[in-house]
């Protein structure tokens, strides 16, 4: 094996209310010192605890043929996008009672199954340690077309629309509107039947 990557310090450079910024040197395979930022929603002691600790989940939600999709604002791109419904864990919250809540939360569903939780993966590895879980569920049917009509329970900072799609309008979407990434992938393995 060739020369390796060798982690040489590990600092905090700024606490934000939400995130932490954190500067990380290594020595790369030349030889020389390559300088690397990242952040994490957790107080981290050492570069040991990257990725330690999930931090919330992503969930796959379905109810028969029709895949759930939230049409939310995101700050980070100042734009409205197509999303999973997801969150933050709580203190103490199991990651099923973390699906369970975010649902109702975003969307007023609740869960009539879950079939598979994955183990926690990275969600933006590029820039941070922040890992989730991937829970994969079916919904109860709701008797109105609009899964909106239920009062809102998200926090005023969010701006969500929940909806329902078939195969055919995941795949429209698909051609024309911005996603997120793990979005993006559930969106496509369900409009191409590929089995979720």
């Amino acid at each position: 094996m060739g020369k390796i990557i060798k982690l040489l310090d590990f600092k905090k450079v700024k606490d934000g209310k939400y995130l932490k910024n954190y500067e990380i040197t290594y020595l790369n395979k030349a030889g020389k010192e390559k300088k690397y930022e990242i952040v994490s929603r957790r107080e981290l002691s050492g570069a040991g605890d990257l990725g330690g600790k999930p931090s919330g989940v992503s969930i796959v939600a379905t109810c028969g043929d029709k895949l759930l999709l939230l049409h939310e604002f995101r700050m980070g791109v100042n734009k409205t996008i197509y999303n999973l419904c997801a969150g933050m864990l709580e203190k103490d919250e199991s990651i099923e009672k973390c699906i369970s809540r975010e649902l109702y939360e975003e969307t007023g569903l609740t869960v009539k199954k879950i079939n598979k939780i994955l183990p926690p993966s990275f969600a933006a590895v590029a820039i941070s340690d922040t890992t989730t879980y991937i829970a994969f569920v079916e919904v109860e049917e709701k008797h109105s077309n609009d899964i909106n009509e239920a009062s809102d329970h998200s926090s005023d900072n969010e701006q969500i629309e929940a909806s329902l799609y078939t195969r055919d309008e995941v795949k429209k979407l698909l051609e024309t509107e911005p996603f997120s990434s793990r979005a993006q992938l559930a969106a496509y393995f369900f409009a191409e039947q590929i089995q979720l």
